[in-house]
């Protein structure tokens, strides 16, 4: 089992951050381009428990693949669970927590995956699969910034 975890700080109210991330066609938004994220679902409103969103991405060499999470567990401005239950993992749990602090909110992300293939997909964790989650991350932490600032 591997583990992500990240946290960014914003200057917006937990109120609009929450409203933004469980709202399910914003994950596009911070979606790396290169994965070519396609929602299945067009969703308008936000997300209940039990909820499955379902797009296809292509995450590497050009294939791909679907992609259904299911909405575990909802606290609403706290966090919430996603659980993928088709897609490229051999599992796939990813919590958000929100916080309010001084002057906006914290998010921090937390991510257990497994990768396929057994041993065979571990020889490749390092060189691929790491790298793909860590820049997934990545880029979802710059397009928070951009698109609502941040607090250092």
């Amino acid at each position: 089992m591997h583990r992500v975890e990240s946290a960014q700080k914003i200057p917006i109210p937990l109120e609009e951050a929450w409203q933004f991330f469980a709202t399910p066609v914003n994950l596009k938004k911070v979606t790396p381009p290169k994965m070519k994220m396609r929602m299945v679902d067009e969703f308008k409103g936000t997300m209940y428990e039990g909820m499955v969103i379902r797009y296809k991405v292509t995450p590497l060499a050009g294939i791909t693949l679907p992609w259904a999470s299911e909405i575990t567990k909802i606290q609403k401005h706290a966090y919430f669970v996603d659980s993928m239950i088709e897609g490229p993992f051999a599992l796939w749990h990813h919590q958000h927590h929100f916080k309010a602090i001084p002057g906006g909110t914290e998010i921090r992300d937390i991510v257990h995956y497994k990768v396929p293939l057994g041993l065979v997909g571990e020889l490749f964790h390092p060189l691929l699969v790491k790298r793909n989650v860590e820049e997934i991350f990545s880029y979802r932490h710059q397009e928070v910034n951009s698109l609502f600032g941040k607090i250092d």
